[in-house]
């Protein structure tokens, strides 16, 4: 198992350790990839950059009923499919019958988020189908994703393998940023350490107004 285990599923997408957008993962040594901070969905970042992109041309060129049809569709493509009631069914129909590659984009982006939902032999299968497709498919977005997906493919087979991610690391870190934004910074290292101790530790201090049991 490769130490580059991280959260990343169909509608979350990949991560990156470099300070650039489009950077490759930083590297420990000279053949080891650290776990890459997450990036959340990275896969409905993509379908919705294809959306935009799809509508601002359509809209410039002078196709306004279309245009206005396509308005109002981004939750529409960015929902579960399992999750859209009746009125957005009808509305993911307008938008394939509208325009084949933004449905096309939809669709890839249910496959992929189809990975995490089946067992493990069957999720390599899908996601070596998912990234075969991608790669052919002509969509900027998801042909940059599939370049990404590729480049992490090892991390993410060891995830879809062992079902451990760095949810619970990103979740700490998050807290750990709100208290250091909540005390407006600290004046050294260690307050911000034993505050973050204090309140996610576990720890409980006996306090002068506090009833000992």
């Amino acid at each position: 198992m490769t130490n580059g285990v991280f959260l990343w599923r169909a509608g979350c997408g990949e991560s990156r350790t470099s300070g650039s957008e489009g950077g490759p993962g930083r590297r420990t040594n000279g053949n080891v990839r650290t776990a890459p901070r997450t990036r959340p969905y990275w896969a409905t970042n993509a379908l919705d950059k294809v959306r935009r992109e799809i509508w601002n041309h359509i809209r410039r060129s002078g196709q306004k009923a279309e245009a206005t049809e396509l308005k109002g569709s981004r939750w529409v493509l960015l929902k579960n499919a399992q999750d859209l009631t009746a009125n957005e069914a009808a509305k993911l129909a307008l938008v394939a019958k509208l325009n084949a590659p933004l449905y096309r984009a939809y669709l890839l982006k249910e496959q992929l988020r189809m990975v995490f939902h089946v067992g493990f032999a069957e999720a390599i299968r899908t996601l070596e189908r998912w990234l075969q497709w991608a790669r052919r498919c002509r969509i900027g977005p998801f042909v940059a994703l599939a370049r990404s997906i590729t480049y992490y493919r090892a991390d993410i087979e060891a995830t879809l393998l062992h079902g451990v991610t760095n949810g619970r690391v990103e979740s700490l870190n998050t807290k750990v940023r709100l208290i250091a934004r909540r005390a407006f910074g600290f004046r050294s290292a260690h307050a911000l350490i034993a505050l973050s101790e204090l309140t996610l530790g576990g720890l409980c201090p006996p306090l002068p107004s506090r009833q000992v049991p």
